[in-house]
């Protein structure tokens, strides 16, 4: 079932989600649900607290290189912790399906160590490089309550002030459900 998005600004999106002590049918179905919901919308990552549900888990969808092979299929990354971060770093034109229509270049290491549970419950210790690193910071950063558009230059942030104003009433509107910060739906639901 395709899953409305919480904006930007929901107080939801701004506090520290909680680790998740079972995997359970309830769980799975919400994996499920973002994965379809990360479809709908065409994103590469979701946070479960976009969704509503503030718990320490993400997912993030099929990544293909330049030559169109997968290189990451579509998987869910549970109660996830960042061990290591590369001290070189790279720019990269970020959005964020709860702040439609904007976009800002966002400095972020270039490789991670995450380690995570994975949906069948196995602890995995892992290295990422590139894109995958870094939706993984990015998907890291809803479940810390931290929005792409807090790691832009002050300077930045004053010149998107009145886009973000828009992005918060709901004047900007993306082409899939969306929850506001006042709690109202925008947006139709799949029954799906």
């Amino acid at each position: 079932m395709v899953l409305p998005i919480y904006n930007a600004f929901h107080p939801i999106l701004k506090k520290r989600t909680s680790e998740i002590k079972n995997i359970d049918v309830a769980l799975i179905q919400l994996i499920n649900d973002m994965y379809e919901t990360m479809d709908f919308a065409e994103g590469i990552g979701l946070a479960a607290n976009q969704v509503g549900h503030s718990i320490s888990l993400f997912t993030v969808n099929d990544i293909y290189d330049d030559d169109n092979r997968l290189i990451h299929p579509k998987k869910a990354y549970i109660n996830p912790v960042i061990v290591s971060l590369s001290d070189e770093t790279d720019d990269f034109n970020e959005g964020c399906l709860s702040v439609p229509e904007l976009r800002e270049i966002v400095t972020r290491p270039k490789e991670i160590q995450l380690k995570y549970i994975d949906i069948n419950g196995n602890e995995k210790s892992e290295y990422f490089d590139g894109l995958l690193a870094r939706v993984l910071q990015h998907e890291i950063d809803h479940l810390n309550g931290i929005l792409f558009f807090e790691r832009i230059s002050p300077i930045r942030r004053a010149l998107i002030q009145n886009k973000l104003k828009k992005i918060k009433k709901g004047l900007i509107t993306p082409n899939y459900p969306m929850i506001l910060p006042t709690g109202k739906l925008i947006g139709e639901l799949s029954t799906t």
